[in-house]
């Protein structure tokens, strides 16, 4: 499969281990490497520039560890929501505070994703929007007392409890809700060309 990318070491550049299982979903070999990026970006960026920028950032970062046989793969996911960004939360009183915000109504989770290598880069955001049931305080503290999402954006894992009691309805990727568009970044591997 993908024999177009023979050529070419792949590298994800992502801790997520649920970006690491969706990749492994697709039976091509890659590492895991990890840089610690700052995840800030200037202000006026909004929903899909945020997470496209970030992915991108992530990216300028592998460039001096790369060579003219890696691609690399970095990702960046959000929560928008009104306007404002739910990112991964601070502490447990942050992670309440998002999910109380969430509960009862929809939200778009984004996730930009970028390409690269050395002489050539694509990027792209691919969105979903998910529906909230109405939760109680009891629901939302339980929740984050026992699953501790703090390394999530929006304080939730689609896949974990809250998203079996939670989740309504969902428009687009159950995938990008996780973290990895994985069927998009399929398709965008099968037609790389440089």
């Amino acid at each position: 499969m993908l024999k177009n990318l023979e050529r070419y070491q792949l590298i994800l550049g992502s801790q997520s281990p649920r970006r690491q299982e969706l990749l492994k979903g697709l039976n091509i070999p890659f590492e895991v490497k990890v840089i610690d990026v700052e995840e800030t970006y200037p202000q006026g960026l909004v929903g899909v520039d945020i997470s496209m920028y970030l992915a991108e950032k992530k990216a300028d970062v592998y460039q001096p560890f790369m060579n003219e046989n890696t691609l690399l793969i970095t990702a960046d996911t959000i929560v928008w929501h009104e306007g404002q960004i739910f990112g991964k939360p601070t502490d447990k009183t942050d992670a309440i505070r998002m999910l109380n915000a969430l509960s009862g109504k929809t939200h778009q989770v984004i996730t930009g994703v970028c390409i690269s290598t050395l002489s050539k880069r694509k990027i792209f955001s691919v969105i979903s929007e998910v529906r909230f049931a109405k939760l109680n305080t009891y629901e939302i503290e339980y929740y984050v007392d026992n699953y501790k999402p703090y390394d999530k954006a929006g304080a939730y894992g689609v896949q974990e409890w809250i998203g079996f009691v939670a989740v309504e309805n969902i428009e687009g990727s159950y995938f990008n809700i996780m973290g990895l568009p994985i069927q998009r970044l399929y398709n965008e591997l099968k037609h790389w060309k440089e």
